[in-house]
């Protein structure tokens, strides 16, 4: 999947800027952004539910809601939007009528997001967290190639959230290609290959996770701390050194932690800390979009 520029304006407006982003086959996509940065309208262009205002976008080479795009996607957009007085089931029969598909797949559909057991109660009875699985389940019907999944953690509680990360691995695993629209950053950094972050419909970066987290750097804390100090200069490049509040900052690369203890312990300095540390996505994230979203 593929948008090169892809806008939508509201009159004076501009939801989506401009954006250029690529999801590979096969991977895990995070797209990530604060509320009203503009996530669900690029998802509804790339579904065929909204007409961009500029720019394009392809699936499979073809534009979205082309019908041939249409049979190899699943979508969950804004919340799943089922008949309350039918069964989980039942609304699940009544899209796959639609589509032609068989009472099979409407219950592999249910095992799979572990629903088999409530499959016969009524919708209105679930409660938020089993709608959304529910949602989840209507677009696996046909075995889709994409995915398109916004916030598909919503409602879940902490088993579910677990349950739901193994489904979509899964499911990358066998194949499919997942595009996930998140804001539990911390789940997006476990299963995602790469990510998109947006703000004010602005593109602001697309890597791997790992890039824009950055290397990791040391942190050491002794004291005296001018003598750690000096013996750390001493066999690492003194420009990658800092001092922090709470210690002594290695940049990463400059040097290796045996090193740097041994270092620091042969100075004579009481060494009581020396761990490795990384920026996690949800630093990085409000890091980039701090400015933005003022």
């Amino acid at each position: 999947m593929v948008t090169e520029g892809l806008t939508k304006r509201y009159g004076t407006h501009v939801a989506v800027d401009a954006v250029d982003m690529r999801v590979a086959t096969g991977e895990i996509y995070g797209f990530l952004g604060p509320n009203g940065a503009g996530k669900t309208t690029t998802l509804r262009m790339l579904v065929g539910l909204i007409r961009p205002s500029a720019g394009a976008a392809t699936i499979a080479g073809r534009t979205p809601g082309d019908p041939s795009v249409v049979r190899k996607l699943g979508v969950l957009i804004e919340g799943p939007g089922f008949y309350p007085y039918l069964s989980g089931r039942d609304n699940l029969r009544v899209l796959a009528r639609y589509r032609r598909l068989s009472g099979r797949e409407v219950d592999e559909a249910l095992a799979r997001v572990g629903l088999r057991e409530r499959a016969d109660d009524k919708f209105r009875t679930y409660s938020l967290g089993m709608k959304q699985r529910l949602g989840v389940g209507a677009a696996l019907l046909g075995h889709p190639d994409l995915l398109v999944l916004d916030e598909p953690t919503n409602g879940l509680d902490p088993q579910g959230m677990a349950e739901m990360r193994e489904l979509i691995t899964d499911l990358a695993a066998d194949g499919h290609t997942v595009l996930l629209s998140s804001h539990m950053l911390s789940e997006v950094q476990e299963i995602c290959d790469r990510v998109g972050v947006i703000a004010q419909g602005r593109l602001l970066a697309e890597s791997t996770v790992a890039q824009l987290r950055g290397a990791s750097s040391l942190l050491v804390r002794a004291e005296p701390r001018a003598q750690a100090l000096d013996a750390i200069r001493a066999v690492v490049d003194a420009a990658a050194v800092t001092t922090v509040s709470d210690g002594i900052r290695i940049a990463a690369g400059s040097g290796s932690a045996p090193l740097v203890a041994r270092a620091v312990v042969e100075s004579g300095a009481e060494l009581s800390e020396l761990r490795i540390e990384e920026k996690s996505l949800e630093e990085v994230f409000f890091e980039m979009t701090k400015g933005v979203t003022a």
